[in-house]
């Protein structure tokens, strides 16, 4: 049943595999909700991310949301999302959207993306749909500008650059080099108790 009776909340939805999530994700997250005064940022953790299958092996939605949620857990406005978890099979932003809409309908939804993902906009499923049922947001670093589409009416919001990414972290776990620091404590903790990454339980 759709929940919203109250004054229509302004909710940022920041997708992605968060494999695993870093401080460049919450970075993004709270600069975001800062520079648009929204009311909640849900990074919301992808079941099967269709863009990404075939190309490598993808830690179970369930360990990645328990690190969401442990990276998240002591910052306010930000949240875990589970709703394409439940969902199942592949994920579109679409659907998370509708769902979303239809919950809360009075809400104000923001699409948050990276400048890369926003110039592959037109890849994405029923991207006509996405753009009616959100406002898109695209996080701009400093450095070179990233051409996207200008018949889209982007919100930019810049953050600091940070030189981290998912891929080197799950690099870093392989070759034992550490994690401090790129990832919160909460979430280092999540990967050594759950065995991430060939990480030994209890490392």
């Amino acid at each position: 049943m759709p929940a919203d009776s109250e004054k229509p909340q302004h909710i940022g939805v920041f997708g992605g595999t968060f494999d695993p999530p870093h401080v460049g994700h919450l970075v993004t997250a709270v600069n975001v909700c800062h520079a648009l005064s929204l009311d909640r940022v849900i990074l919301m953790v992808a079941n099967v991310p269709w863009q990404k299958v075939g190309q490598r092996e993808i830690t179970p939605a369930a360990d990645r949301l328990a690190m969401v949620a442990a990276a998240v857990q002591d910052v306010d406005h930000l949240e875990a999302g589970d709703h394409e978890i439940r969902a199942g099979g592949h994920s579109y932003t679409v659907d998370t959207l509708a769902g979303l809409a239809y919950e809360h309908p009075s809400a104000r939804l923001y699409t948050i993306v990276g400048d890369d993902a926003a110039a592959g906009i037109h890849t994405w499923e029923r991207v006509d749909e996405v753009l009616s049922l959100s406002r898109m947001v695209v996080v701009d670093r400093p450095g070179d500008k990233v051409i996207l589409d200008g018949s889209i009416a982007w919100i930019h919001v810049e953050v600091p650059r940070l030189e981290v990414s998912s891929t080197d972290l799950r690099a870093r776990c392989q070759d034992g080099r550490p994690l401090d620091y790129l990832v919160t404590d909460p979430v280092l903790d999540v990967i050594r108790e759950r065995g991430l990454y060939g990480i030994g339980v209890g490392a």
